[in-house]
């Protein structure tokens, strides 16, 4: 049974949803995706939708001259007001960040996260995170927590802050649940030359950690888009499963 569609904002023409994407397919519903950046016109709100996912990218949440970067700021605003789930991952979270007057910031030694790292749950992330569990991670930039925003899961300290919820049904995550192996292989081949900034892992080192790291990864991105689900349900926004 068709449960509804979920909504995936992506930032480059060959971008896809990666694991987020497949298990919300294999719970029953539809992706439409979307990319505001070649040209694809945005819902005017998304309400219709079971959630909004919006994914990373190679520009910033502060490029302001990107027209798509403008475009997704004032669509988040408006999306946060209707009670359809929202989660922003990477430039996604930057974006919510933004969007709720926080700041988002280059690190000022232009340190990266690149790899997997450690995080840890806060006392008001304990539902959400088994506990401290190394993630994967791709991004330059960092944001403030909004106000009003509750922080659920910090990292070190050169990007403490690594997910958010905004009020009870909008989600910042820094990290990458959606990135599987092959995509893993396929950025850190094409991006090869990120791996060079400091903080960054070496590639022979994270893909011997996938096989560590990813299982209790999968489990939470599993628990994730459950819980993204169990929202959807609450307010009406998703069919009852067959």
């Amino acid at each position: 049974m068709h449960r509804g569609s979920v909504l995936c904002i992506v930032h480059q023409r060959g971008s896809y949803p990666g694991r987020l994407g497949r298990l919300f397919m294999e719970r029953g519903f539809f992706l439409d995706v979307r990319c505001p950046g070649i040209g694809h016109a945005l819902p005017e709100t998304p309400e219709g939708y079971v959630a909004t996912l919006v994914f990373g990218g190679p520009m910033g949440a502060n490029d302001d001259h990107l027209p798509a970067i403008c475009q997704e700021l004032r669509w988040i605003e408006r999306a946060v007001a209707t009670p359809v789930p929202f989660v922003g991952v990477c430039l996604g979270a930057q974006l919510l960040a933004r969007s709720l007057g926080a700041a988002v910031w280059r690190h000022p030694q232009e340190r990266v996260e690149i790899g997997y790292y450690d995080i840890q749950p806060t006392s008001a992330g304990a539902d959400y995170f088994p506990g401290r569990m190394r993630v994967f991670q791709w991004h330059k930039d960092g944001f403030d927590l909004p106000a009003d925003a509750v922080l659920l899961a910090s990292g070190g300290s050169d990007f403490p802050n690594q997910c958010f919820r905004y009020k009870d049904h909008c989600y910042a995550i820094q990290f990458h649940p959606e990135v599987t192996y092959e995509m893993m292989c396929r950025w850190t081949r094409h991006a090869a030359h990120m791996l060079a900034l400091p903080g960054a892992m070496a590639r022979d080192e994270q893909l011997r950690l996938h096989a560590i790291c990813d299982p209790p990864f999968d489990a939470w991105a599993n628990r994730l888009v459950d819980r993204v689900i169990s929202l959807a349900e609450r307010v009406g926004a998703c069919k009852a499963a067959a």
